[in-house]
């Protein structure tokens, strides 16, 4: 074999690497002839892309038919049932920023808290598409896309799951069939491996998975044991687990693949993952079998892609091919020719993957209602949108906006799986160029300050970890972004301090941990299981809506219970001793477990018998059909005691009053902004209400007085409010009606303002009123709201607003506490007016309205009242100012026209001035240097408290080694602060008790230096 032509062809495929030796040249005939191979498929593939789409058949199967066969095959030969991919925005899943895996919508199922009445309970067979999203937590992709050929941050994941259903046998067979049978891959270059067993852990080798494979077909010699590392599949620290089985493709290795599996070499790669899920690992870490078994399984769409359409790169499938031809037309940038490493020097083939990934995130992302912001899934996305920029950019040179245009090809190419894409691409487009232009904003002022910051070093200085944090922190830079900008510059910066840093900063921000008290219990599937298994009925918690409204009051019924189990820590028991915090199980309730974004009830039991003595309840929730209520428990309790149960009705009726509230706030929101206004969220406490919704443009303050006045309308018309269950099936019947992304259970529960529901069943026009899928407490009319304000509107990213609202007495007091606001603000604009007689005057006045703006800032009162005293504080401040630096000005000029007289022209003047503000001294210090401009000049103050001010200048021409940053460093430094400055002007602060030792030390630093 031409032995030049083999180098050649080396060159241009470096994800062969792994055929060659140390001389660039294949280790046998064998790699050669794979290579060969490989090359030839490649060279296909690139002219099918680069010409006619039609001529891609030759390379394989297009996605979109693979991606339906999967599902077909599983839907109709294997009596799956379909389910739709969840949003990328985990549901009720605080624990994950972004939907990583297909598993996640159906972790309710797994974990044994799914609701017995919704239409998940019923699952056994199901198969579906997922889309997700691996680039932030604990599965983080991000700063590795582009670098290599197959990483993303958007993912399609294909999965079958069996909920107690078939398990090893029948996932393994169905699996090998659709591959090998109706996917044609060859069996030859597949490789299965499965779980070798942890001794350590007393877990022995899946042995009846290995004998499923032998049985069949698959060759001993392609059959691996792998450990806990590859082959036991955990949903996290704690929770359902079990062994898995890989099945592994091999793009050309050829010889002595076998021993390359799970090396890393990229041309082996796992394409389907299969759990079974019959474990369940324990807080202490130990592993309890499950009584139900399930399987779950993924397969990355991208990997499978690729295989059957012979390509080694997924950038190479036609998943990729026609954005990478829209980046090309768009930038005319060289072609893409699929380079990594070295081999792509110049990083135009990084930038290409990046754009082609990173589009596809943002464009799926946005379509399901992730905006980029400054927090959580938010900053995730912000991220991603942020590196696109910088490669389109700076090295793709591409134009403003060109990123955005390129969410046409995606849709184009992902539309009719996930039919959201094609709802409003103009929303996600806008979404995208509204951020890229404020991003290269941040990036032209950051690449300045980087350029200065360069200015100022050494050679051999490493680039300040400070000022590298600060572009992250403040001008939202990510960190891999700003290490590429500095390795471009040949400067190194410490990485190691920076990851160290955002570290810190995320233990800041996590919230502070809830007492075990203030969490509640909680039930796990051990203990769903348990429950279960020893005959415990689920808690009957219909109670929790009967109550009546009788001359005006409302009347809760009361509810008697039997204690039917008992929680001590993590062990159910018969009896709880006094004086211990437990869960409680009764066979019924009439308390609200926290759902549907209400908080949970307060309240008591009392123990029939024992009326002297209360159980406070502090906490209720609910999973898989069981209410636990945590207790603290003066006396003992046993499992069979009778209780009464007492609602805290306070507590209660306010959490009703805002739960209704919400909901005509949704409604009004709607009638003002639109019927594309959705709901993303919300929170009812007996305090306040927030509510979270989508939003096209920012909603203004006449906007939002036109939705308070429509949600008191209904209010002062006294409204019914009607609720009926009705079967899920017939609630699409309902014209307008108002639902969000949850599960709900079957009867749902349907919640009516103004007409009754059965009348909305029956009716083929849209009504104009309030209706809600609802599972809450609300009332009976909507009198008892009495007033809603606004308290707070503000945008938590693109597209989504956030507001928070009060009612009742709140309602009334934020009134008053408005106008109340407002008066001391008249009569600070009243003293202004009068005029500032003395400097001293003016900083006190400064100062009161920087107190009062914290107040208003903090105080609950009408949104609109604060924008306005807002705005009125800041001009009050920019007037109050002005006179301040007036005042300041003539004060110095009048100090140093004295200190002037008595002085002559000297080289270096060290002296101490009386003055309360540094902002005085500095000016002195100006004045002085504008009279004698070859002098080098540094005044200090003492202040009431101690501190000491220090402000210094020396000539700008100066040929002395004398900096003044250098200068007041050293002289703060010595008194335990610190300073800032330029070589020519610096100013600081620091401590002392010796004002003249302070001073000879500054004439001795400065003589030395010039």
């Amino acid at each position: 074999m031409d032995t030049e032509f083999l180098r050649k062809m080396a060159a241009l495929v470096t994800p062969f690497t792994p055929c060659f030796g140390g001389g660039g040249f294949p280790r046998s005939k064998m790699a050669a002839v794979h290579l060969v191979s490989a090359l030839r498929r490649r060279a296909i593939c690139r002219w099918a892309a680069a010409g006619d789409r039609a001529q891609a058949q030759e390379c394989g199967q297009n996605a979109r038919h693979v991606r339906q066969t999967f599902l077909r095959y599983f839907r109709d030969k294997q009596r799956h049932r379909e389910v739709r991919s969840a949003p990328v925005i985990p549901r009720g899943d605080p624990s994950l920023l972004l939907v990583n895996a297909g598993m996640n919508q159906f972790k309710p199922i797994l974990l044994g808290t799914v609701d017995p009445r919704s239409p998940m309970a019923q699952y056994q067979r199901v198969v579906n598409s997922q889309k997700c999203v691996r680039a932030g937590g604990k599965h983080n992709d991000l700063e590795d896309v582009g670098r290599d050929l197959y990483h993303h941050t958007f993912f399609e994941m294909l999965g079958n799951w069996s909920f107690g259903d078939y398990f090893k046998e029948e996932a393994c067979r169905m699996a090998w069939e659709l591959l090998t049978e109706v996917y044609g891959i060859p069996q030859d270059r597949l490789y299965v491996t499965f779980f070798g067993g942890d001794p350590a852990l007393g877990l022995t080798a899946d042995e009846e998975t290995k004998e499923i494979w032998l049985s069949i077909g698959v060759h001993p010699h392609r059959l691996l044991p792998f450990g806990l590392a590859h082959n036991f599949w955990e949903m996290g620290e704690m929770g359902p687990c079990g062994p898995c089985t890989e099945i592994h493709y091999d793009h050309g290795v050829g010889e002595g693949a076998a021993a390359q599996v799970n090396t890393g070499n990229p041309q082996l790669v796992e394409i389907w993952n299969l759990v079974f899920m019959q474990y369940s690992r324990e807080a202490d870490g130990s592993l309890q079998s499950l009584p139900q078994h399930s399987v779950d399984t993924g397969m990355g769409l991208e990997r499978l892609v690729a295989v059957l359409q012979g390509k080694e790169s997924n950038y190479d499938t036609d998943l990729f091919t026609p954005i990478l031809d829209a980046i090309h037309r768009g930038t005319k940038a060289p072609p893409y020719r699929g380079l990594v490493g070295d081999m792509d020097p110049d990083m135009v083939d990084r930038a290409y993957r990046v754009l082609a990934d990173h589009i596809r995130a943002l464009t799926v992302c946005i379509a399901d209602g992730l905006y980029p912001g400054m927090t959580g899934a938010a900053l995730v996305l912000r991220r991603i949108l942020r590196r696109a920029v910088r490669f389109s950019a700076e090295v793709l040179r591409a134009p403003s906006g060109f990123l955005a245009g390129l969410v046409p090809t995606v849709v184009e190419i992902l539309g009719d799986a996930y039919p959201e894409l094609k709802q409003d691409p103009c929303q996600i487009m806008d979404t995208i160029n509204e951020n890229e232009a404020a991003f290269l904003s941040s990036l032209h002022r950051g690449r300045r300050i980087i350029d200065r910051t360069l200015q100022k070093m050494d050679n051999s200085q490493s680039f300040p970890v400070d000022v590298a944090w600060s572009l992250h922190r403040n001008l939202g830079f990510p960190l891999d972004l700003i290490s590429l900008m500095l390795e471009e510059k040949a400067v190194n910066v410490d990485t190691e301090a920076l990851r160290q840093l955002a570290k810190e900063e995320a233990e800041r921000l996590r919230p502070p941990p809830q007492s075990e008290l203030q969490q509640g219990r909680v039930l796990g599937i051990q203990d769903i299981n348990e429950l279960q298994r020893t005959g415990v009925l689920r808690t009957d918690d219909s109670a929790k809506h009967i109550y009546t409204l009788e001359d005006g009051k409302y009347v809760f019924s009361p509810c008697q219970a039997t204690v039917v189990a008992l929680y001590e820590g993590n062990s159910l028991v018969k009896e709880v001793r006094r004086s211990q915090t437990c869960g409680v199980i009764l066979d019924r309730t009439n308390f609200y477990s926290e759902q549907g974004g209400q908080t949970h009830d307060l309240g008591y039991f009392i123990r029939e018998g024992h009326q002297d003595v209360l159980l406070p309840v502090v906490n209720v929730q609910a999973a898989g059909g069981f209410v636990i209520h945590t207790i603290s428990v003066p006396e003992s309790l046993h499992v069979g005691d009778r209780l009464n149960l007492f609602v805290n009705e306070g507590h209660r009726l306010a959490c009703m009053v805002k739960h209704t509230a919400t909901h005509l706030l949704n409604y009004a929101l709607r009638c003002v902004l639109g019927d594309e206004t959705e709901q993303r969220g919300s929170h009812i406490t007996a305090d306040r209400l927030r509510f979270d919704y989508s939003i096209k443009t920012p909603v203004t303050g006449q906007q939002l007085e036109t939705v308070e006045q429509i949600v008191r309308d209904v209010i002062c018309r006294d409204e019914s409010v009607y609720t009926a269950e009705v079967p899920l099936n017939q609630v699409n019947c309902i014209k307008g009606l108002r639902s969000i992304d949850e599960v709900y259970p079957d009867p749902v529960r349907v919640v009516s303002v103004g007409l009754p529901v059965n009348q909305l069943l029956h009716s083929n026009n849209k009504q104009h009123t309030s209706v809600e899928l609802c599972c809450g407490t609300h009332l009976l009319r909507t009198g008892m709201i009495q007033d809603l304000v606004i308290v707070s509107e503000r945008q938590l990213g693109k597209g989504i607003s956030r507001i928070l609202a009060v009612t009742g007495e709140d309602a009334k007091e934020a009134r008053h506490v408005g106008r109340v606001l407002a008066e001391e603000v008249d009569s600070l604009t009243v003293r202004l007016n009068n005029g500032m007689k003395s400097l001293v005057d003016s900083q006190r006045l400064s100062k009161e309205i920087g107190q009062l703006t914290d107040v208003v800032d903090g105080a609950v009162i009408l949104h609109r009242d604060r924008r306005q005293l807002q705005e009125r504080l800041r001009a009050l401040h920019r007037t109050v100012n002005t006179a301040i630096r007036k005042l300041e000005s003539r004060e110095a000029a009048e100090k140093i026209q004295h200190f002037l007289a008595n002085r002559l022209d000297q080289a270096l003047i060290v002296d101490v001035f009386p003055v309360q503000s540094i902002s005085i001294l500095m000016k002195m210090v100006n004045k002085v240097s504008e009279k004698m401009p070859h002098s080098s000049v540094m005044l200090l103050s003492q202040l009431d408290s101690g501190k000491i001010l220090c402000a210094c200048q020396v000539p700008k021409d100066s040929v002395s080694s004398l900096s003044a940053s250098d200068w007041a460093l050293a002289v703060c430094g010595q008194m335990g602060g610190n300073a800032g400055g330029s070589k020519v002007v610096a100013k600081g602060m620091g401590s002392s008790s010796n004002l003249e030792e302070i001073v000879k030390l500054a004439i001795e630093y400065a003589r030395n230096k010039m």
